[in-house]
């Protein structure tokens, strides 16, 4: 037993090391990804969020929408995502650079809600679909002129009006 230091050492190392690389190699890849420019030279992908979808955000954790929805376009042979019309392009890393916390999803029981914010006419139908099915109704308030959205329902309808990757990027491109 004089060597259990020197186990221990190598026990330690045999797991830390392949463990620290991983982190590192990650790191190199994806921690300097930012916003890039579009192709024809425009703004900067993927855009701000507007500061009322902001607030809505906030509103679609706190409701638990992430338990149904997911908020990525799988790619094509990982499911019929661009088939069903979620999205033209697969969503990459670079389109969650600005989220503090990227909500992917747990499992899709509502459809996917990465590119809702195209999908959407107009901000009359994203009420229609959050009051939809009643489960949201106390986000809604009855009066003279039918349901009238609260607070938490216009910055939730603005956030998920924010939602779209109709953008190409330097790593998935838009099909023309």
């Amino acid at each position: 037993m004089k060597n259990t230091k020197l186990l221990i050492a190598g026990v330690f190392l045999t797991v830390a090391l392949p463990f620290g690389a991983l982190l590192l190699s990650s790191q190199a890849q994806l921690g300097s990804l930012g916003r890039a420019p579009a192709e024809e030279g425009g703004p900067l992908f993927p855009p701000r969020t507007p500061g009322l979808a902001v607030q809505g955000r906030a509103v679609y954790v706190s409701l638990g929408c992430v338990s149904c929805h997911t908020q990525q376009v799988r790619p094509a042979g990982q499911g019929s995502d661009i088939a069903r019309g979620y999205g033209e392009r697969p969503s990459v890393a670079r389109d969650y650079v600005l989220q503090p916390d990227v909500l992917l999803g747990d499992r899709r029981i509502g459809p996917d809600l990465a590119n809702y914010g195209v999908r959407a006419k107009s901000i009359a139908d994203v009420h229609v679909a959050i009051h939809h099915g009643k489960a949201f109704a106390f986000l809604y308030e009855s009066g003279a002129k039918g349901e009238i959205p609260s607070e938490r329902a216009a910055s939730l309808a603005a956030y998920l009006q924010s939602l779209r990757q109709d953008y190409s990027s330097p790593e998935a491109k838009l099909k023309q």
